[in-house]
C-alpha cells in the first residue's frame, strides 16, 4: 500500500514519471506533440503553474503549482489519462503506457533556477503540428515493438492519412 501523499495549496511540487517499462516514449515527435495538447487542454480546465518540462526518453519531468483550489492529483491523473488514451488510439495498441505512480515533493520556496517558466507559446505550436507526418516514424520505429506490444497500420482516418507501406 502507498503512503498518502502530501498536498498544500499554493505550493510548488516537483513531479516525475516514468513510461512503462522505460520505452523511450518521448524521443518520437508524436508523443511529444500529442503530451503538449493534452496539457494545453488540462491547463484550460484547471490552471496551473508551469516551470522546467523536461522530456528524457521515458521520463517526464516538471515543477507545476496548481491554482487555488485545484489539486495536483486531479491534473496528473487526467495528464496520464488522457495522453495514453489518445496515445494507444493513435499507435492501435492496447494496455498501460505509464509506469508506477508518478513522484512528486513539495518544494521549500520556488523551483531552481534553471527551471524556465513553460513557453507556452511553443507548446501551442507543438500541439497544433500535424500527427500525420509523425505517423509514418512511429510505425517504422521497431524498438517501439517491444514484448506486449502491438503496433498495427490502424487508426481512424481523422487522424491521418495510412503510410504507403506497412512496417516489415
Amino acid at each position: 500500500m502507498h503512503k498518502p501523499r502530501k498536498l498544500q495549496q499554493n505550493v510548488w511540487y516537483k513531479v516525475g514519471t516514468e513510461v512503462n517499462i522505460g520505452e523511450p516514449l518521448f524521443k518520437l515527435p508524436v508523443a511529444v506533440v500529442l503530451l503538449h495538447r493534452v496539457l494545453r487542454e488540462i491547463r484550460k480546465r484547471y490552471p496551473f503553474e508551469m516551470r522546467g518540462l523536461k522530456l528524457e526518453g521515458a521520463w517526464l519531468t516538471f515543477y507545476i503549482k496548481p491554482k487555488d483550489g485545484f489539486k495536483l492529483p486531479l491534473i496528473m491523473q487526467l495528464l496520464k489519462q488522457t495522453f495514453s488514451l489518445r496515445f494507444n488510439i493513435i499507435v492501435g495498441r492496447r494496455g498501460h503506457v505509464w509506469g508506477e505512480r508518478y513522484e512528486s515533493e513539495i518544494l521549500d520556496g520556488e523551483p531552481p533556477e534553471w527551471a524556465e517558466e513553460a513557453d507556452w507559446a511553443a507548446i501551442d505550436k507543438s500541439a497544433n503540428t500535424p500527427v500525420a507526418g509523425a505517423m509514418a516514424y512511429i510505425l517504422r520505429w521497431a524498438s517501439l515493438r517491444s514484448p506486449g506490444m502491438t503496433i498495427t497500420t490502424r487508426f481512424s482516418a481523422h487522424n491521418a492519412a495510412k503510410p504507403d507501406s506497412p512496417p516489415g
